[in-house]
């Protein structure tokens, strides 16, 4: 490769790797995320010269919206071996929502897959490429979409999302694209070049080929001002989360997941508004148009208080909002769907042939099925009053499984035969115990449903006339927090 000991674009691209390396644990690895562009081609080249081929691993997201996408990996995997860079690829499909673009959809599965590699590899920092360019150019955008502060903040230069594994990094951000192209150039790197960047139905790229060149002319200094921009936005953005916070010591129920109706609706406006938008960003749902916060905020208005809000028309990022019991929350599905008969995650039944198991594990639930020995009744009164044990036998007279629920479901809680069995819907309202909690895995012994987690046993599925002195059980679902 040609020498750039002398190159001032080599010097300034290794620094801010260096300045970025500095801030990590000498035995920390580093994902580098490479599409194979000139930007991510020299952020990779120069973590290697500064770090060692040995802290890094290269990743790479095929999203198969180009006929050249099988190129590109070829391409990006021959790059990273011929730099001795452990390297790794994850293939996704591109949602085509409605009111959502494909670069967005883009982004978004590009950044799932990125932090699903860096976790399954126990990696907590992950690099980026963007540069000063990319960063006036998200400015210019977010100005003209409108955005509020955290918009104008643009991309920060470490991040971490919410429930996301690794920090995203971008040692790059204050140099410009000439700079990376000197770099590359200076050191013959190979990489490829995106045919849709020269498409200027793109808003991006329309900005990047026909108006970011007319301001180079009459606003040399354009990238630094924007630049700027989104420092004083992020700075502003930090007090105002900072406010949101303090207001989410009050308002937040559930560990985060509800707010208090009431102490919503007692703030003014812009401060209801500010903490509707930080809840959802606490959520990791993608941020909401300042319209639809605003329409939300009214209806719940309109609602009031002691309103179940079954008329919210509230839907964004595939939820859709609740207000019940004085509880805002977030469910998913559309509202014009009644609450809390939305279609739950589909998963595989699971079975159990019992045999005396202390506990069934079910990681597809994220949780464990205990059974719990339970001391025998002392007569026949005290077994018809017992709700909360299971005879053995009857978890031994069929198979057990685990489905989820698909609506309609009833169960009796009563003791007494004749007692009317209720579906768990409205079980679930008569506790109070809101949508979000209420998918469960439901238990059965053959197919009659026998347990409930949260409403209990299903006596119906008991025998009437059950011996006193066998031994019995008690079922307990365990999530896996609460596992010991």
């Amino acid at each position: 490769m040609t020498s750039t000991a002398d190159s001032p674009a080599d010097r300034l691209v290794l620094d801010a790797v260096g300045v970025a390396l500095s801030a990590l644990p000498a035995s920390a690895r580093i994902a580098v995320a490479l599409s194979g562009g000139v930007d991510s081609s020299v952020l990779l080249d120069a973590v290697v010269r500064v770090a060692g081929a040995s802290r890094c691993v290269a990743l790479h997201v095929h999203h198969g919206l180009s006929a050249r996408a099988d190129e590109w990996l070829a391409h990006c995997e021959a790059f990273a071996r011929e730099r001795g860079v452990e390297f790794e690829a994850q293939r996704v499909q591109v949602a085509h929502d409605s009111g959502v673009s494909v670069e967005a959809a883009a982004r978004d599965a590009r950044y799932r897959a990125l932090d699903a590699m860096c976790a399954a590899r126990g990696i907590h920092s992950l690099w980026l490429a963007q540069h000063a360019d990319d960063q006036a150019e998200t400015v210019l955008l977010q100005l003209l979409r409108g955005a509020g502060l955290a918009g104008l903040a643009a991309m920060a230069p470490e991040y971490l999302p919410a429930g996301a594994s690794a920090l995203r990094v971008r040692p790059l951000l204050h140099l410009l694209r000439a700079q990376l192209e000197q770099y590359a150039n200076a050191r013959a790197l190979r990489w490829i070049d995106d045919e849709s960047n020269a498409d200027t139905r793109y808003a991006r790229n329309a900005l990047r080929h026909e108006v970011t060149p007319a301001l180079a002319v009459h606003f040399p200094g354009f990238r630094d001002a924007l630049a700027r921009t989104a420092a004083h936005a992020a700075s502003a953005q930090r007090l105002l989360d900072a406010l949101a916070r303090i207001d989410m010591e009050t308002a937040s129920r559930d560990e985060g997941r509800a707010l208090a109706h009431d102490v919503l609706l007692a703030l003014d406006d812009d401060r209801a508004l500010n903490l509707m938008r930080y809840w959802m960003r606490t959520l990791g749902l993608v941020a909401a148009s300042s319209a639809r916060v605003a329409d939300a905020l009214r209806q719940l208005r309109e609602v009031g208080e002691a309103g179940e809000g079954h008329g919210l028309r509230i839907d964004h990022a595939g939820h859709a909002l609740r207000s019940y019991r004085g509880l805002v929350y977030w469910e998913a599905g559309d509202s014009s769907e009644p609450a809390d008969e939305t279609a739950l995650a589909a998963r595989a039944v699971s079975e159990l042939a019992w045999q005396g198991e202390a506990a069934w594990r079910l990681p597809q639930w994220r949780g464990t099925f205990v059974f719990a020995d339970a001391a025998a009744p002392t007569d026949a009164a005290a077994t018809q009053d017992d709700t909360d044990t299971i005879p053995t036998s009857v978890l031994r007279r069929a198979v057990l499984s685990v489905r989820p629920r698909s609506g309609g479901e009833r169960m009796r809680k009563g003791a007494l035969p004749d007692a009317p069995s209720r579906t768990l819907k409205n079980l679930f309202q008569e506790r109070g115990i809101p949508a979000w909690k209420r998918d469960v895995p439901l238990l059965y012994v053959g197919d009659e449903l026998l347990f409930v987690p949260l409403l209990g046993v299903n006596r119906a599925a008991l025998p009437e006339d059950a011996n006193v002195a066998e031994p019995r059980v008690t079922i307990i679902w365990r999530e896996d927090l609460l596992l010991a």
